[in-house]
């Protein structure tokens, strides 16, 4: 069982429908121990009566939920809050819902979850929610990074306004999200109604996942098929007009790899790939054991080691959301994943053979293509 807190993050561009969403999600009473963290409440306008108020900047609504508005970074917000658990008047929460701002690049608040001291020990993500303007969501992907960035980064996107969209532009408003995240769960949503056990559980909890959740998260098949339209130079979409094609693609490795190979091949990448990775989900095959990771762009959440494998395959499987970055970019870059470990009885002497290994490897991530 994981014990650290789940984390939800709720983006979308500005007018997408965020804080309508976050009202009719507090009014479900499974959320009734949600913690919720805003930019200020005068931002947001919870339709939600004010119960009481723990601290100037945390507030207990009628629900039950805890609201609190960011002072400083989210770093100090979010330590503040899990100090308090259960505390000074603060509810004993199980979740966080984090609604960031619309023009909010994502990832910063993904790589305090994944790395930072004081907060990765305590909480793990859980899923991205991205709401996407279904009247005006088409032309901010082509016009705005931030748009394609948020929703390249979630797990579920959500198209709201479909009850007023034009129908033609809806289509292909879908059409260029599902090959911008092919494999995000894609709705539709009226006036932010939709029930949280849709959204919630799209990341791994744990060690234990079965085969049908591995595989569900990982939708491999969802990216081989967006890869096979992106190799034929079609329908590519860009961050931004005139900004970088944004591909999707798997790709695979048979064969079993190295623990090091592994770490080294994820340092590399997010260290020299980092800028042009949106998103890098897969499912490797370390010295037999299955063993799930995750990027975006440079943060890299920590690798699961999986009890057992979901299928019979054991081919490390490995699927990319990419701006200005083509499949044979990464797979240049694959046999960083056969380096070996430095031998104990040799530590401490230079070995020239695996040094020139690892060389070859790390030019592989920095030639261009």
């Amino acid at each position: 069982m994981n014990e650290r807190l789940p984390v939800s993050i709720i983006t979308g561009f500005l007018g997408s429908g965020k804080t309508t969403l976050l009202n009719r999600l507090l009014q479900d009473p499974g959320m009734a121990r949600a913690a919720v963290i805003i930019n200020e409440f005068g931002e947001v306008g919870l339709d939600h009566m004010l119960v009481a108020t723990p601290s100037e900047n945390t507030v207990l609504l009628a629900n039950g939920c805890l609201c609190c508005t960011i002072r400083g970074d989210l770093v100090e917000t979010l330590a503040g809050l899990l100090a308090r658990r259960g505390a000074d008047g603060v509810p004993p929460f199980d979740r966080v819902l984090i609604e960031t701002s619309g023009l909010a690049d994502p990832v910063p608040i993904l790589r305090t979850i994944a790395s930072d001291e004081l907060i990765a020990p305590r909480v793990r993500l859980e899923t991205v929610i991205a709401m996407v303007d279904g009247v005006n969501g088409g032309a901010q992907l082509e016009d705005c990074p931030e748009s394609v960035k948020q929703a390249a980064t979630a797990d579920c996107l959500l198209v709201s306004k479909s009850d007023i969209a034009d129908r033609s532009a809806l289509r292909r408003l879908r059409a260029s999200l599902a090959r911008i995240n092919p494999g995000a769960q894609l709705l539709e949503v009226t006036h932010g109604a939709i029930a949280p056990g849709l959204l919630f559980g799209a990341a791994l909890e744990g060690p234990s996942a079965n085969g049908e959740q591995v595989e569900r998260w990982l939708n491999e098949a969802a990216y081989v098929r967006a890869g096979r339209v992106s190799d034929r130079g079609a329908h590519v979409h860009r961050a931004g007009r005139g900004g970088q094609p944004v591909r999707t693609f798997a790709v695979r490795h048979e064969g079993p790899v190295t623990g090091a190979g592994l770490a080294a091949w994820l340092d590399l990448l997010a260290a020299l790939k980092g800028a042009k990775l949106l998103r890098v989900k897969g499912l490797v095959n370390v010295e037999g054991r299955p063993v799930a990771v995750h990027a975006v762009q440079s943060v890299i959440h920590e690798p699961v080691a999986l009890e057992t494998w979901p299928s019979q395959d054991r081919g490390t499987r490995i699927v990319f959301i990419t701006r200005g970055m083509e499949r044979a970019e990464i797979e240049a870059t694959l046999p960083a994943l056969g380096l070996a470990a430095r031998r104990e009885s040799t530590a401490a002497a230079f070995d020239p053979d695996a040094y020139a290994r690892f060389v070859r490897a790390a030019t592989a991530f920095q030639r261009p293509r």
